[in-house]
């Protein structure tokens, strides 16, 4: 069992070899909705659609939970520069396949206007246990988040990072907040999707972990008791991934642009860095967990204008002033990755979120298909 973990664990807990390009490799998933072409609603034909993608067999696009939904996914790279390339390859690939069939893709938190009523569950095996452990919630309105793994040394480093960025998951949902809209109605909050997807179990900041066996114990027991068949049906907003050697951070909104995406994943792959490289990777439980949740509602509800709990002054401080902070703290990890432009852009996304962009679209265009279509047609959109 390499990275010091013990020969105890169970096999689905044993850390991959590094990656032949190193430490903090970078990997990218994408949730983005299938559209009718012509009402802008849902298309809830994935069946349809993978078949015909020239990847679609591979693990570059796969299905999701609701038929209307699919998953992109990146390689593993060295540079958030090639990870990007290959995310707008696939876009690409994706968006010819799709207009045969008077289809299109976006990406959002949430389709502005799709509801429960009419919403298909895969028929894929996964998909349909989810279904039948969930019941009626797996029919609620999709969500589509954006998911960026970052490769760590060993377990042990893992679990550091994994405690660490608890402390900014509620930070980056700030930034990534893309689903101000819900069964065609205005929320007030910026990023609907993190109440909705709660409503699933096994969601949210996980606890801190005292190192990897302990993490590994507490995931085991669900599984020995047939409570979960896998690791993976924990959908936590940041988990460790063993059979990829990464940590992967889970809580943002899906991007509708390439570069808001470019943008986080390097925020992303920075942070991981700076927590790893930091110091002792000893046990953190840092934030207490009832301020780390209030943050992180704070976040979904008001998006990069919330002001957020530091326990440490005892008062409330500007999410942008801290996102000022991490910058500064991120920029010498950026530099030695090789995603400092990437990471530029991310003042510019703090400035108007994807939310913020979604409503004042909304306004100006008075129509919620209107808007779909501007997402759609953003979908290869370089910025």
């Amino acid at each position: 069992m390499n990275g010091g973990a013990s020969s105890t664990l169970p096999a689905w807990a044993t850390w991959a070899d590094p990656h032949e390009l190193g430490p903090y490799t970078v990997g990218i998933e994408e949730e983005v909705m299938l559209l009718d072409q012509l009402t802008w609603a849902l298309a809830h034909r994935i069946d349809s659609v993978l078949p015909r993608l020239p990847r679609g067999k591979t693990a570059s696009f796969t299905a999701e939970t609701h038929g209307s939904a699919l998953e992109i996914q990146t390689g593993v790279h060295a540079h958030i520069g090639e990870a990007m390339e290959e995310l707008e390859a696939l876009r690409t690939e994706l968006d010819s396949t799709l207009r045969p069939l008077s289809m299109r893709a976006a990406s959002a938190g949430t389709h502005p206007f799709a509801v429960w009523q009419e919403i298909v569950v895969s028929a894929g095996e996964r998909y349909q246990f989810v279904y039948g452990s969930m019941r009626e919630l797996a029919r609620r309105e999709p969500t589509f988040g954006l998911h960026v793994h970052v490769g760590v040394p060993d377990a042990e480093a893992a679990i550091h990072a994994g405690n660490r960025l608890r402390i900014h998951i509620p930070l980056l949902l700030a930034l990534s907040v893309n689903s101000p809209f819900w069964q065609g109605r205005d929320t007030g909050l910026a990023s609907a999707r993190t109440p909705l997807f709660q409503a699933f179990p096994r969601v949210g900041i996980p606890r801190a972990f005292s190192d990897y066996a302990e993490y590994a114990e507490s995931v085991d027991v669900l599984i020995r008791c047939d409570a979960v068949p896998e690791p993976t049906f924990l959908w936590w907003d940041v988990r460790p991934q063993p059979r990829f050697g990464t940590v992967e951070v889970r809580i943002m909104d899906a991007q509708t642009t390439l570069a808001d995406t470019a943008g986080l994943a390097a925020l992303v792959q920075s942070i991981v860095r700076l927590e790893v490289e930091s110091g002792a990777q000893t046990f953190d439980g840092g934030i207490p967990a009832e301020v780390l949740s209030e943050n992180r509602f704070l976040a979904a509800r008001d998006g990069m204008d919330a002001e957020l709990i530091d326990p440490a002054l005892g008062e409330r401080i500007p999410a942008r002033g801290m996102l000022d902070e991490l910058l500064i703290e991120c920029r010498p990890h950026a530099e030695a990755l090789g995603c400092v432009e990437q990471l530029e852009t991310v003042s510019r996304l703090a400035d108007k979120t994807g939310a913020r962009r979604q409503l004042e679209l909304s306004r100006s265009l008075g129509s919620l298909p209107r808007l779909v279509a501007v997402l759609a047609d953003d979908f290869l959109a370089a910025s």
